[in-house]
């Protein structure tokens, strides 16, 4: 991806991304990362231990897919809408729309807006999409799009790989209704039990 993408672009929006950082260190704005991510079980597994002389098996075979759009803070703040469904600019819309519906009682309250960093797929662009953005703006919710090609730029991109390589158990994979019952498990616990260290 790195040799796709316009360098200039990707160092404008890192130093544009640190100081929204800083905007958000100093309480003048919320800052959330957006991201969809698919589950199967088709296992994501990079490694494994086992005893000599001892095989593991993971039994492997087509199943659904749990789709998951999840809005991510650096205090590990998660709102997540999941669905079976095949996303679409519809099932992104309707995630915004329960996202901001939350935020909103926050921004009434306290004033301080709100801006998602998100990435520059054609259903984060389409008509529909960007038919919405005034209306989440008038509720404290902006959006930032991320150069093509920078996926390191969006903070939610961690919470995938810990999902898929570090926190589901191999045990997740029996079945398509146990891996769905442990994703959902995992995310509910993001900022409890689940933490991740942003630099």
């Amino acid at each position: 991806m790195k040799g796709k993408r316009n360098e200039a672009d990707f160092q404008r929006d890192k130093a544009y991304l640190k100081a929204l950082k800083q905007q958000e260190d100093d309480g003048e704005l919320k800052l959330y990362y957006f991201d969809e991510s698919g589950f199967s079980t088709t296992p994501c597994v990079p490694y494994g231990w086992q005893r000599i002389g001892e095989t593991r098996q993971i039994p492997c075979y087509r199943s659904k897919r749990m789709n998951v759009l999840g809005f991510l803070s650096r205090s590990n703040d998660l709102f997540f809408h999941s669905s079976e469904q095949s996303v679409t600019t519809d099932t992104v819309v309707n995630a915004f729309d329960a996202f901001v519906e939350t935020y909103a009682g926050k921004y009434e309250e306290t004033k301080v807006p709100c801006c998602v960093v998100l990435d520059n797929a054609s259903i984060h662009r389409s008509g529909v999409f960007k038919e919405k953005l005034a209306g989440w703006q008038q509720r404290g919710v902006c959006l930032h799009f991320l150069p093509p090609y920078s996926p390191e730029l969006n903070l939610i991109e961690i919470l995938w790989r810990k999902v898929k390589y570090e926190w589901l158990p191999l045990d997740a994979y029996q079945s398509y209704g146990h891996l769905k019952k442990w994703v959902l498990e995992i995310l509910s616990d993001v900022g409890k039990k689940f933490q991740i260290t942003f630099a």
